[in-house]
């Protein structure tokens, strides 16, 4: 057996995991110090492209987004904590670029939607089963059998 095809296959599998998610931070934005930048991924993984809308400022490579990565590091350079710099991009953009939303009271909807789906569908089915337990068969009375059998039997 030839081994080389083998051995390819697996040299492509293992590039493709150490490839890792995709990033479109670009060298020049990248802060010197290590803990900053780590910070500053942190803040950027949770903040949404306005543009893209469902990909964070990290993975996206649009215009916007970048300006949003440099805000964030420049908030990170003048020391704000990390609360103060998502306030605010939250405070210039709205709560949109938000990816994870908050749990506040003009969001309640949007958190209890999914749970009173699943539990109105949980009494749907409840409902259906149980009505389906007492649906049994009726007998035919006397009258109903003999008409049956009148209508079947015709010569």
């Amino acid at each position: 057996m030839n081994a080389a095809p083998l051995r390819i296959a697996a040299l492509a599998i293992m590039a493709v995991l150490a490839a890792g998610g995709a990033s479109a931070v670009q060298p020049d934005e990248v802060l010197n110090d290590p803990r900053m930048e780590s910070r500053a991924r942190d803040i950027s993984s949770g903040l949404r492209c306005l543009v893209c809308q469902n990909q964070s400022i990290d993975d996206s490579d649009a215009p916007l987004a970048r300006d949003l990565r440099l805000i964030v590091r420049e908030r990170l350079k003048a020391g704000d904590s990390d609360a103060q710099i998502q306030d605010y991009v939250v405070g210039r953009y709205g709560e949109y670029v938000l990816l994870r939303p908050v749990l506040a009271l003009h969001t309640l909807l949007l958190w209890l939607t999914p749970v009173v789906v699943l539990g109105l569908g949980a009494l749907g089915i409840w409902r259906l089963a149980r009505s389906r337990k007492s649906m049994t068969p009726q007998r035919l009375t006397a009258a109903e059998e003999a008409e049956i059998a009148a209508l079947t039997h015709r010569d």
